[in-house]
């Protein structure tokens, strides 16, 4: 699989999500923030979770739609939302199709072993459907705001 590239088109994706299936279409015409999180209800991805979440009236007011996206059923984000409140919807992607077009699904070490697992990564998805900006290795603190920040230049 090649590198995703700024400029390049999004790759398609159709999820499970609380409210019906959930496709790259259904967001065309407004800009779209996807970001891949490893594991509901764990710390990291709880307060990415949250952040997105306590901006989420500000992405809308921007004219962007947030989705968050694991490999965790709608069960568990039912919970997860539930539980912390969230205020952004999640994609359940159990098979990392999407996941693994997106270029997030990768090898990662944890005490010298070696496992697969999701890259906390976000897309800036443009409303023609281009990847508008790509955050690869994001780190938590301050993630939501950047992400933010970069939704309300395209209006610049």
């Amino acid at each position: 699989m090649s590198e995703l590239t700024e400029g390049a088109l999004a790759p398609d994706f159709e999820l499970a999500g609380a409210d019906g299936p959930v496709t790259l279409a259904s967001f065309k015409g407004k800009p779209l923030v996807v970001y891949f999180y490893p594991k509901d209800d764990t710390p990291g991805c709880t307060k990415e979770s949250q952040q997105f979440s306590a901006l989420a009236g500000e992405f809308a007011k921007a004219g962007a739609s947030v989705l968050g996206v694991s490999k965790d059923s709608l069960a568990r984000h039912a919970k997860f939302t539930a539980k912390y409140d969230l205020a952004v919807p999640l994609g359940s992607d159990p098979e990392g199709t999407m996941i693994e077009a997106y270029g997030s699904w990768i090898e990662k070490s944890l005490y010298g072993r070696q496992y697969m697992g999701i890259d906390r990564s976000t897309f800036l998805i443009g409303a023609d459907g281009k990847l508008v900006r790509i955050w690869r290795k994001v780190r938590v603190d301050g993630h939501a705001e950047s992400v933010l920040e970069a939704v309300k230049s395209l209006k610049a």
